[in-house]
This record gives C-alpha cells, structure tokens and sequence, in this order.
C-alpha cells in the first residue's frame, strides 16, 4: 500500500456566486480572518503528510500562484522594518509545499479537473481538496482520511455528512447500507439526485483519497449532470467496473461551506472569535450588536 503523498486542488472555478468581490480576483484568495480560502486547504494537506500540491487553474488565477511564490523584495522590506514575525510568516507560506501548477482550458467539471493533473500524479494514490469546503478540525479531515485509508487496505475514500434530505440536489449522495463505523463501504453514487430518489441524505463533500485508477473512466469524457464530467460517476464506475472498493468517512469536524455567502460569513465569524489578537474584541462587539437587536422594538409593536 503506496503512501499518500500529492494533493490535487481544482481551483479553476469562476467564482461567480461571490461577484463583483470575484471579478477581478479568485475566489480561493477570499480572505477568511487574515488568510485565503486555498491556503486554509493547503494547510490541511501539509498537516496531513502531503509535500506535493497540484493547482488546476484557469484564467485569472495568478494570484493563486503569486501567493505561494517568493517576493525577495517584500521579505527585505518586512525585514528592514523590524518584522521579524511577518517575515517569518511570509517564508512560511512560500515554502509550504513543492507546488506545481496544471491549467484546465475549459470549464468542464470537477472530473476534467482532476483529470488534467493525471501525468502529475502518475500511478499514484492521491488526495482532492475542494478550498470551498473550509474544514475546522484536529486533526485536519485528509490526515483522518489517510488513517482510514490505511485501516481500510488502500480503499478509496470520500468524506461525506448528513445534509437536509431537501438539499441532496445539489450534491453526490453515497448508496451504502451500513452507517456505524468510522469508514464504511458504498455501493453506489449519485450526483444531484432528486430527493425523492435519493438514495440516502449522506452528501460527498470537498475531500477525497483516490486510486489513480480514476483517471481511467475519468479520459472517456462521458458527460454527466449538469452536461460536465462529473466526478461522481468516475467513482461510481471505479466500484462497477474496475472493482475497487470505496468508502465512505464521516470525518470529525464542522465544515463551513465557503461557496455560499452565509457560509462564508459564518467561517469568518467562527474562526475570528477563536484570533488571539482580536477574538475578545470581536465578541464584545457581537454581544452588543445582539443585545440591541433584542432591545429594538418591532415596527407596528407599542
């Protein structure tokens, strides 16, 4: 069994729900607190063991690679003004990992993302972070991952969490009969089923560990839902098809859910009242907000 090495993340997505904030700017660099979406994700892997990260990007990403890219004439400026610590930190992030970088030319789907990054990959077993999916966990949701795989002899894993049966729609939904155990096979997936067929409410969510045999049925290009290549199906047809065993990991943690707005504000809430420097200042404020939201009268109301 091959040790869990790369991490792909497509982030070629055009942000669209996050305009005008995104029209100029990719929405992985989306500060949440003091750092951006994509490095939140990053981090994770890092954490996890994994030293080899694949950017699938597209136009206007180059933020992205500028991020984790060395500036020399930054780090002299922060230096020569006696900031030591954001120096430190600046080195850091530029030093994170040995990053490569794979374009996806057309807008064809989490499948064709992840397939552009096959000859990176080669025959390896692999890990897929959506930096969407802000994940708040100890440990970090792929380092769970990478026990179960291990505990489960090199299956391939897909976190996954109970959704409101009403939202399976928008998500590939697990089939699988057995829910009691920290990794747990599927049968079967379906991406954005309607929810009366749905066949349960477990929705797959941004993290992946995958045998590189995906690539297989991922290069017929077959589209799916939504008229792209959907992942999913590649999944389903690396159970049918191929044989290989998949299953599905509860991971322990709050995902916050940083395509939506409100998710977004609600990471951005979270994550700063836990910040050493303003955290209490943050929550004063929001009790005070609060407290004169509950004082205000209803119009209409004597």
């Amino acid at each position: 069994m091959r040790t869990i090495r790369k991490a792909v993340f497509p982030v070629a997505g055009m942000g669209t729900r996050f305009l005008p904030a995104t029209k100029a700017m990719a929405k992985e660099m989306l500060p949440v607190v003091d750092k951006p979406l994509i490095q939140y994700a990053v981090e994770e892997a890092v954490a996890a063991g994994i030293d080899q990260v694949v950017f699938v990007t597209g136009r206007g990403k180059r933020s992205i690679e500028d991020h984790f890219d060395h500036q020399n004439g930054l780090e002299t400026l922060l230096l020569e003004q006696g900031k030591e610590h954001l120096a430190q930190v600046y080195r850091e992030v530029s030093d994170m990992a040995d990053v490569t970088y794979v374009r996806q030319k057309q807008p064809l789907g989490l499948g064709h993302a992840v397939w552009c990054a096959r000859h990176v990959i080669g025959d390896e077993p692999f890990a897929v972070l959506l930096p969407d999916d802000l994940i708040d966990a100890e440990p970090g949701a792929i380092a769970q991952m990478k026990e179960a795989y291990e505990a489960t002899g090199g299956s391939s894993q897909v976190a996954v969490e109970p959704v409101d049966p009403q939202a399976v729609k928008s998500y590939g939904v697990v089939d699988t009969d057995v829910q009691d155990s920290a990794s747990y096979p599927v049968r079967g997936l379906v991406e954005k089923p309607d929810p009366a067929v749905a066949p349960s409410n477990l929705g797959v969510i941004g993290r992946y560990i995958l045998s590189p045999t995906v690539f297989e049925p991922l290069g017929r290009a077959e589209r799916g839902a939504g008229g792209e290549i959907q992942l999913t199906d590649a999944l389903q047809a690396l159970i049918t098809e191929y044989g290989e065993s998949l299953h599905a990991f509860p991971f322990q943690g709050v995902r916050f859910d940083c395509g939506s707005k409100a998710g977004y504000l609600k990471a951005q809430v979270e994550l700063g009242l836990r910040h050493a420097e303003f955290g209490e200042e943050l929550e004063t404020f929001l009790r005070e907000r609060l407290t004169r939201m509950d004082n205000k009268a209803l119009p209409g109301m004597d």
